[in-house]
């Protein structure tokens, strides 16, 4: 089943909720969290399930600071404001693991960053591949560069509900190993040199952070377990400025850094307007419907006969072509290369579309610089009809 996302639907209203985190030696970032979205007065967000990504050390703090009888912070911030059940137990803290599948205690050393890095990806693609989830990502905890991916992970896999923010709280309970929320009653803890303070009277807010989501430029990525620096060049190459490249005998494009195989009429009809895009030549009009115009079939039959090896004598439909194309062959070839395009490059397709200009009646271009367009030469493939 296709789900699909309104752009008006708001993250709370999502039947799957999530907030994930990352945390070292303070595992105090979850409970900080989870307060502010549920006491934010105007857009509530009650997570339905809660996870952590941290070390060894890091999930043996938040079991037995979060997760415990006592103290059981988790559990008694639930009570003390009357939170519906959230799924958050052992098994959704996430110890991340070297490139040897062994429990991380910290990150050390580069070879330790780097599995850092595809392990916080991992856990992100993972959670926003289901499409009726909302996420909301906390980048306060943990070292600088666990937070860091995190962001980033987000902005490479992040979806329209899905939310980044970094919690502030007040002075002076800020970095007390003490606080955990404020609590709806007085609770006296004693913080640095000694000082007494009232955690009722504490202030926790989330500053949220704009991402640009970068998740329509990884296709094939959104799946699998590509490591964090191969989806990241696959975003970087869905950036880069538009490059064609057409190989009529090997029937194929690479259109920036993806080669496509197109069906021969597809990649005639492409050839033609990317040698005028070369030419700088002015956008041509469409042969008119039911009307054979022979100077489009002339142009097109010259790039087929390239891509087939062939005349096309024999070939009713291609002898029919050569006396002209008229306005249905047209559209049909042209809607059927959006289609491939489409397919295969997602909304990058657009710089590699025939265009019409939105004018009636249409002219028609490819709207590429003339140096970003080549032709290369290669050997043939099996013939498919046009």
């Amino acid at each position: 089943m296709t789900h699909t996302t309104s752009p008006t639907r708001q993250p709370s209203e999502f039947t799957r909720r999530i907030l994930l985190a990352v945390s070292g030696l303070s595992p105090q970032i979850v409970t900080e969290t989870l307060y502010a979205l549920v006491a934010d007065a105007q857009t509530p967000f009650v997570p339905t399930e809660i996870h952590l990504i941290t070390t060894l050390e890091g999930a043996n703090r938040a079991k037995l600071a979060l997760l415990s009888d006592d103290p059981g912070w988790f559990h008694r911030l639930c009570a003390d404001y009357d939170l519906p059940p959230i799924a958050f137990t052992h098994d959704h803290i996430h110890v991340m693991q070297d490139d040897r599948g062994v429990l991380m205690q910290d990150i050390r050393s580069p070879q330790d960053n780097s599995a850092c890095a595809d392990f916080i990806t991992a856990q992100v693609r993972a959670l926003s591949a289901d499409p009726d989830a909302a996420m909301h990502v906390s980048i306060a905890g943990g070292r600088k560069t666990m937070g860091f991916y995190l962001g980033y992970a987000l902005s490479l896999y992040g979806r329209p509900q899905d939310r980044l923010s970094h919690v502030l709280v007040s002075e002076p309970f800020e970095n007390s190993f003490g606080f955990f929320y404020p609590t709806p009653y007085s609770h006296v803890l004693e913080i640095r040199d000694k000082q007494l303070v009232d955690t009722k009277t504490a202030t926790v807010t989330l500053a949220e952070i704009p991402f640009v989501s970068l998740r329509h430029s990884l296709d094939g990525l959104l799946t699998g377990k590509a490591s964090f620096s191969e989806t990241v060049a696959a975003a970087q190459a869905a950036l880069a400025p538009p490059r064609l490249e057409i190989n009529l005998r090997g029937r194929y494009i690479v259109a920036g850094s993806k080669r496509i195989a197109l069906p021969p009429a597809e990649l005639a009809l492409l050839a033609v307007f990317a040698r005028r895009a070369r030419e700088g030549a002015n956008p041509l009009e469409a042969p008119i419907k039911d009307e054979p115009d022979e100077q489009w079939g002339q142009m097109f039959m010259l790039e087929y006969r390239q891509i087939t090896n062939s005349s096309g004598v024999g070939d009713t439909k291609k002898s029919t072509l050569l006396k002209g194309m008229d306005g249905n062959y047209f559209s049909e070839r042209k809607s059927k290369l959006a289609r491939c395009l489409t397919k295969a490059l997602g909304p990058a397709a657009s710089a590699y579309l025939i265009n019409g200009g939105g004018t009636r009646p249409g002219r028609y271009s490819l709207a590429l610089s003339p140096e970003a367009i080549s032709f290369v030469s290669g050997p043939s493939v099996t013939q498919h009809s046009p």
